[in-house]
């Protein structure tokens, strides 16, 4: 399908330009609301799903703590509104929690405002169908399809409407904590929790501190603009200075929409998403068969391989957790992720939850005893060396002959010691060039070698 607005992620842009601008987003609520309310009223898994009481087609529109998501749920209310679809308001909440919302409330889509872990400056759209997943690429070209069509009107008594939803945050708590096993709890743990000044500043924290845990929570003041700023999944300074000044056991920061987790032990020490992955899996296989997990070509070549020592198949997606998910489903396996925090966990939830991964970990802590030091000591990461190397337009690297020289030399060194990636950017002329190895100076050294070919042609 060639996709005009759609990415693997919804629609996202800066702020006042196309695509994320009033009348655009009007336009793409009005065309969500024809496609669901031409829609049957249920299409089972993947498709668009139910209807509302009042016999119209229903959404939940939720968003993050951007100043821009006032003018963009007005407009998408406008636009569903204007198709006689019913709109469900529940202000800032996590992504995740709208994907679970979505399927509580029996509604026909979740619609979600937000840019994730990107400033506040950008922001964008995205959907998830009636059964919490994203929508199916199909759906996705019915709704661009109708965006070439004029903006109409239904009839007066047929418009849709809207209404706030007041308990959509206390709804989702008690879903996370449904999520975490009944037998264990966290008392006696104290918790640092950065939520980035995002929509998870007045849900994550308190599943925690529900818990039982000791909480101090940061980045929990949004203002509308300090989104994702100097705090969060993306910038975890902020929070490994907080565990050590508040001596606590552990850190666990979310993005702006808090679909990403990081963590941080006592010592301050970082755990990205494949270290979580490999925690949540370990746990899991103890207790229960776990045939194989997924990750992203950016997965580190340590992880694939600590996995192999468990039994587990490990095999990769393309960069970005919509693959994932597709790779899951096809697989029919339940975990998988990315080094950037998007954790899955099918058994728990439809989506990526920064919240729920981190009571994953949690559980597989408190069930064993163990740090998450120790529950990683089987876990060794590989350096990676990420170079970026800008190409002229309608470069082909790999018809190349420098860059494939370098690269089979490169190959012959590692061995089975190393890996190399090279793709190119999907928004930039960049050649992104990235090498695993045992040692990071090897690793540097062997990025530069392609890099070097790369600039001798491009």
């Amino acid at each position: 399908m060639g996709r005009r607005y759609f990415g693997t992620d919804g629609v996202r842009g800066r702020v006042g330009e196309v695509p994320i601008t009033p009348e655009f987003v009007l336009r793409l609520g009005y065309a969500a609301g024809k496609v669901l309310a031409g829609a049957p009223a249920a299409q089972g898994a993947g498709g668009i799903g139910s209807a509302a009481a009042s016999g119209r087609p229903a959404v939940i529109v939720g968003k993050d703590t951007r100043v821009s998501g006032y003018l963009l749920e007005a407009a998408l209310q406008a636009g569903f509104s204007a198709a006689g679809v019913d709109v469900l308001l529940s202000g800032p909440i996590p992504t995740p929690a709208v994907a679970y919302l979505t399927r509580a409330l029996r509604l026909s889509a979740g619609v979600v405002i937000s840019a994730s872990h990107n400033p506040y400056e950008d922001n964008g759209i995205k959907f998830f169908s009636a059964d919490g997943n994203k929508l199916p690429d199909a759906v996705e070209a019915q709704i661009e399809a109708r965006m070439d069509e004029p903006v109409g009107c239904v009839a007066s008594r047929s418009l849709g409407r809207a209404r706030r939803i007041d308990d959509a945050a206390g709804r989702y708590i008690e879903f996370c904590k449904s999520c975490f096993p009944g037998t264990l709890d966290l008392r006696g743990l104290r918790l640092v929790v950065d939520c980035a000044h995002g929509a998870g500043y007045h849900t994550t924290p308190h599943v925690f501190h529900e818990l039982g845990a000791d909480v101090v929570p940061i980045g929990v003041s949004p203002d509308g603009l300090n989104i994702n700023q100097g705090c969060g999944a993306t910038d975890t300074a902020a929070l490994q200075r907080a565990v050590l000044e508040h001596q606590a056991d552990l850190g666990i920061a979310v993005d702006g929409d808090a679909d990403r987790l990081m963590m941080v032990d006592a010592d301050g020490r970082l755990y990205n998403g494949d270290e979580l992955l490999y925690v949540i899996v370990r746990d899991r296989r103890e207790r229960e068969p776990v045939p194989g997990a997924a990750g992203t070509l950016m997965s580190n070549l340590g992880l694939e391989q600590a996995f192999g020592r468990l039994g587990v198949q490990f095999e990769r997606a393309r960069v970005g957790d919509r693959y994932v998910l597709e790779l899951l489903q096809q697989k029919g396996w339940r975990y998988g992720g990315e080094s950037s925090g998007h954790l899955l966990c099918l058994d728990c939830h439809t989506t990526g939850d920064g919240t729920i991964s981190a009571l994953q970990v949690l559980s597989a802590m408190r069930a064993s005893g163990a740090t998450l030091a120790e529950l990683c000591a089987d876990l060794t990461l590989y350096p990676q060396k990420l170079v970026n190397v800008r190409i002229a337009e309608g470069f082909d690297w790999q018809t190349s002959a420098p860059l494939a020289q370098a690269r089979e030399e490169v190959e012959r060194e590692l061995g089975n010691a190393g890996r190399i990636l090279i793709r190119p950017s999907g928004t930039e002329p960049l050649l992104r060039l990235m090498v695993e190895a045992r040692e990071e100076t090897l690793a540097a050294r062997m990025a530069t070698r392609l890099a070097d070919a790369v600039r001798t042609t491009a």
